[in-house]
């Protein structure tokens, strides 16, 4: 599938039924929240390093104004700056859950496995009036995200600044518990989600997981399923697998039975513990599940190397979601084009995705001029 296929996905009318529904330009004549969707998008894609100077000078840009549709905008950076903290955050995370659903289906993953987990960005501490610390330095202070991956596609994000959330326990329940993306669905995450009344609320909410538990986790044992034959591919050796009650702190009992996988890792003979409400699965089948929430780490690491979004534009809570929206709609366009084009490295999946939008505006604008520049004079202003 081509770039221009790809973004044609998205329908223009939808953006102004947004702009309308969350009144992101009330009282905005210039820097239309559809116009600064646009400008962080290009500049997410076509630039190594997105900040506030790239944009100003990328709305001069030829090649933006005919993406963005638009004759000529001025501004300067701390207009743009001002613009991103106090624009309605909501029309950027309703965008970003519209595009999720568009290329979901069109990756056919609708019911593909999920993965959760949270990672962190740093900021000084001077510059910031929040106080979440993740470790013992003082210097610095935290803006934590908690994203949840459906299939190859991000299709949750949350973004935290209090202290409370440094644990994954309030966290990630506060992630997936009630989200209605993950219904009928399979979650994955790592043994920072322990709580039972976590695990009571995702399966009441008709929410199946598997997760990682510690060794001691205490199982009152209703029965033991057979361990079955080991498949070549495993790569651990499941030791034991029993079904039971769990109990919360005070001896209160789990309303819902759970099961606990106990499993030695072949390569380093660690041992492993697994705990789902899946209750008939084969058990080899719960930890090859477990093992695709390392797709999560995968994610992380691209969104970090070749989205940066370890730099924050922005120092206002507001303005980071925005922006951390805008990396996961980015994220979702290019993984979506790796996907469907079949690429391998996502470097690679980023250049080619930026040089066929490059060609797409160069074609568009030389049709648009008629082999004149002169016939499209307003692209070249930069003045």
């Amino acid at each position: 599938m081509t770039v221009e296929e790809l973004l044609g996905l998205i329908p223009e009318e939808h953006l102004d039924f947004l702009s309308a529904e969350t009144k992101v330009d009330h009282q905005v004549k210039k820097l239309t929240g559809v116009v600064i969707f646009k400008l962080i998008l290009f500049s997410m894609l076509g630039s190594q390093k997105v900040s506030l100077r790239v944009m100003e000078n990328i709305l001069q840009s030829a090649r933006f104004k005919k993406f963005a549709g638009i004759d000529e905008v001025n501004a300067k950076y701390n207009s743009i700056r001002d613009r991103i903290c106090t624009i309605n955050a909501d029309f950027f995370k309703q965008l970003f859950e519209t595009i999720f659903e568009l290329y979901n289906k069109e990756l056919k993953e609708e019911k593909a496995i999920s993965k959760a987990d949270s990672t962190y960005v740093s900021i000084a501490a001077s510059l910031v009036e929040w106080d979440m610390r993740n470790g013992d330095i003082t210097s610095l202070r935290q803006v934590k995200y908690s994203v949840a991956m459906k299939g190859s596609l991000p299709c949750s994000v949350k973004v935290y600044t209090e202290k409370k959330f440094i644990s994954e326990i309030v966290a990630l329940a506060d992630l997936l518990e009630d989200n209605i993306l993950l219904k009928e669905s399979i979650v994955v995450f790592d043994r920072g989600l322990t709580a039972r009344k976590s695990f009571e609320n995702l399966t009441n909410n008709n929410i199946y997981f598997v997760g990682r538990c510690h060794l001691n986790c205490f199982c009152k044992v209703e029965s033991n399923k057979r361990i079955p034959n080991k498949p070549k591919a495993s790569s651990v050796t499941i030791t034991n697998d029993k079904t039971g009650y769990l109990y919360e702190y005070g001896a209160k009992r789990t309303t819902h039975q759970y099961r606990i996988v106990s499993a030695v890792i072949d390569k380093t003979g660690e041992p492993i513990c697994f705990i789902t409400n899946l209750l008939n699965e084969n058990a080899y089948t719960i930890a090859a599940l477990y093992k695709e929430r390392w797709a999560i780490e995968v994610f992380f690491k691209f969104i970090k190397q070749h989205l940066n979004v370890y730099h924050l534009v922005s120092r206002q809570k507001n303005g980071i979601e925005v922006m951390i929206y805008m990396t996961m709609i980015a994220a979702i366009l290019i993984l979506a084009f790796k996907k469907l084009n079949k690429i391998n490295g996502y470097k690679i999946a980023k250049l080619k995705f930026e040089i066929q939008l490059d060609n797409l505006l160069i074609k568009e604008i030389v049709t648009l001029c008629g082999g004149n520049p002169d016939k499209a004079s307003y692209l070249w202003n930069t003045s």
